[in-house]
């Protein structure tokens, strides 16, 4: 089933989503990667602020390419979740509603995604270019020294996803392979 929503999510309507669905996204979404997730588990560590609210949003684990000439971003395709999958279920406990990446979750993430009634899309793979098409404004708001793997924070349009671990836990990937 084709899904629009917008971001920050709705809690009972991530609720709605079904493994399976195809869903575009409108709205404010933000990207984070290794380098990033360690610092954000460092800070909250040592009792500090996140630099971005979780509470409803979305963190895409994506590294863009330097942006061309008239466009706010380069090839922004998604990056393997499992490497993000240590600090997940902490951000999921702190508000974190959805995740986009690509590839499988452990099991503790599935969890987190049930407890906290969030939601694990994928993007696909391979399709930088495209993707970067529903990218209208990319701004770096934190740990700019990391170069491509800062925190941006992104105004995206229709932005296509595929739900692959829904808030009951259902786990698109692992249906699909029985």
């Amino acid at each position: 089933m084709d899904r629009h929503i917008k971001a920050p999510l709705d809690r009972e309507e991530v609720k709605t989503l079904h493994a399976g669905d195809y869903v575009y996204i409108t709205g404010t979404i933000y990207t984070a990667r290794d380098a990033a997730h360690l610092r954000m588990s460092q800070a909250l560590d040592r009792g500090e602020k996140l630099p971005i609210e979780l509470d409803r949003n979305v963190i895409y684990y994506m590294g863009p390419t330097p942006a061309r000439e008239g466009r706010p971003i380069g090839s922004a395709g998604p990056t393997t979740a499992s490497r993000m999958d240590k600090y997940a279920p902490r951000l999921l406990d702190l508000g974190l509603t959805g995740m986009i990446g690509k590839g499988k979750r452990k099991p503790e993430v599935t969890e987190a995604i049930v407890r906290n009634g969030a939601v694990f899309f994928a993007a696909v793979g391979g399709a930088g270019a495209l993707l970067s098409k529903c990218i209208k404004k990319a701004e770096v708001i934190a740990y700019d020294d990391l170069g491509t793997e800062a925190i941006r924070k992104l105004e995206v349009e229709d932005f296509p996803v595929i739900v692959v671990i829904d808030s009951q836990g259902r786990n698109l990937y692992e249906e699909v392979c029985k």
